[in-house]
């Protein structure tokens, strides 16, 4: 289900604080990227990825596999830096508004 605009609001207000998780190294997106990423956002549901790629069309490459590898939804995106959630069916950590 995506994400409505308040809920999308909400959960950039929380993304402030957060510190980035997962970073992208010079080989880009992995399986073993993708497979981190998968494990944090099950144990976090909101997480913070520090891209590789040095302009604006290979960063936002590189955070389209990443949405699609996870099935994740993109939050916001500033420079380097993009937020992303999931929600965890069997266990949600992260109470959204509706």
């Amino acid at each position: 289900m995506p994400l409505s605009n308040a809920q999308r609001r909400y959960l950039r207000g929380l993304c402030h604080d957060l510190s980035p998780v997962i970073l992208l190294g010079a080989k880009g997106v992995t399986e073993a990227v993708t497979k981190e990423l998968g494990l944090a956002l099950d144990h976090h549901e909101l997480v913070k990825v520090k891209l590789s790629a040095g302009d604006r069309a290979e960063r936002q490459t590189q955070v389209d596999a990443l949405v699609e590898a996870t099935g994740a939804e993109v939050v916001q995106q500033i420079g380097r830096t993009a937020s992303l959630f999931r929600r965890n069916e069997k266990e949600p950590k992260l109470a959204l508004p509706r």
